[in-house]
């Protein structure tokens, strides 16, 4: 099968591709492989990645391959189809007290990893219609995102329904929605936050009031946004409410890991003695003690970047990171040079989408995020996360060459 490759193909941005997921293997072989003296023991997880990355490639060429219409023309029933799968996953029995994951023809996949792929291209619609005016463009793809968020939620998946949040933002900054409105926006989640400290709250509160005036808005306007804050005050003890006892507990360690280190606060320490222990060139290939003793819980997942920079170091960690900023700085390039509005919005979505499993992954890892169950894309074990990862990337190589 051959891809439909013009001049403009970007294989720089599909060879980094490939390096991070041949970096993956290395790191889920180690992460799933047990050392003691001379004796390794390993699972198979690495080479069920390398069929994960097979059947991710097959599609990355039909993607690159069928005509952007016929993509377009199945995006809304496309749409329909995860929402479909989101509902039936909650009939589904719980696994590690989550219903994440469906089992269909004894494969068992995540509806979420792609209907984050989904609502990107959903959005990408309705935002580049032409002349939308500011209110359509925030309420209508929130409407088509609010039935999967909270959808997610109840699975529970608090980490994938944030990256939904990150994504609709960045994609509204691409379509042209002002960042003063935008900031607007998010007011609400800035009330959440100080909400916990009444003062802090008053604070900003007063702030808002003053830039609201400032920027001659009327009393009436002021007002309104003051009444959404003010209601976001009093609601977020019953949100808070709503959560899970382990998502409340996740985030009370994350502020404070040491307020339960044998339970919630466990991975975030062993993650970051981990890290610390790797020094600067690391204990060696297959060598970590962390995880060797199995101290370090979800290494071949979750917290395979813990692995990374116990085994390889500093200096490791720093090359993955790299490899990273380039693979993002060659995604950015492309929206650049895209002169479809669509194509620009959707790749600006596909960006912030991986983008922000990354830094939610590593920032988890290295303690400055809560622990989300985000994983590290292309390097972590899992066979959704590795297809919708890699139909993002087809669809930034599609979409720039047109």
């Amino acid at each position: 099968m051959k891809i439909p490759i013009t001049r403009e193909f970007d294989w720089k941005l599909f060879i980094s591709w490939l390096i991070l997921v041949f970096f993956g293997f290395f790191a889920i072989f180690s992460a799933s492989s047990i050392k003691i003296d001379d004796e390794i023991t390993t699972v198979d997880f690495w080479w069920k990645q390398i069929v994960f990355f097979l059947i991710s490639l097959f599609f990355m060429f039909v993607i690159l391959k069928i005509p952007s219409t016929l993509l377009d023309i199945f995006t809304f029933p496309s749409y329909f189809i995860v929402l479909s799968c989101l509902i039936i996953v909650l009939f589904m029995p719980a696994i590690n007290n989550a219903q994440r994951w469906l089992l269909i023809f004894g494969v068992r996949f995540q509806p979420s990893e792609f209907a984050k792929i989904v609502i990107i291209l959903v959005n990408a619609r309705i935002m580049s219609r032409d002349n939308i005016s500011n209110f359509r463009l925030v309420l209508q793809p929130l409407i088509f995102m609010v039935f999967p968020f909270f959808l997610i939620l109840q699975q529970p998946d608090l980490g994938t329904a944030l990256v939904l949040l990150a994504v609709y933002v960045v994609m509204l900054i691409q379509a042209g929605f002002p960042l003063w409105n935008l900031f607007l926006l998010i007011t609400p989640l800035i009330s959440i936050i100080t909400s916990f400290y009444i003062p802090a709250f008053i604070i900003f509160a007063l702030l808002l009031i003053y830039f609201l005036w400032k920027k001659k808005y009327g009393v009436h306007f002021i007002t309104l946004i003051m009444v959404i804050n003010l209601f976001v005050l009093f609601i977020t003890p019953v949100l808070w409410g709503s959560l899970q006892p382990y998502q409340q507990n996740r985030i009370l360690t994350f502020i404070d890991p040491t307020r339960d280190p044998l339970n919630t606060g466990y991975q975030i320490i062993q993650a970051k003695i981990a890290i610390g222990s790797g020094q600067l060139f690391g204990k060696g290939f297959l060598e970590g003690s962390q995880k060797n003793m199995n101290f370090l819980p979800e290494h071949h997942t979750d917290f395979i970047f813990s692995v990374i920079s116990e085994e390889l170091g500093f200096i490791g960690s720093i090359l993955l990171l790299v490899l990273f900023i380039y693979f993002f700085r060659r995604i950015i390039k492309n929206i650049f040079r895209s002169e479809i509005k669509e194509r620009r919005i959707a790749m600006a979505g596909c960006l912030s989408f991986l983008f922000f499993q990354v830094f939610i992954n590593i920032g988890m890892n290295v303690g400055i995020m809560p622990t989300t169950g985000i994983p590290l894309p292309f390097i972590s074990y899992g066979g959704s996360n590795m297809l919708a990862s890699s139909i993002a990337v087809a669809l930034v190589l599609k979409y720039s060459q047109e």
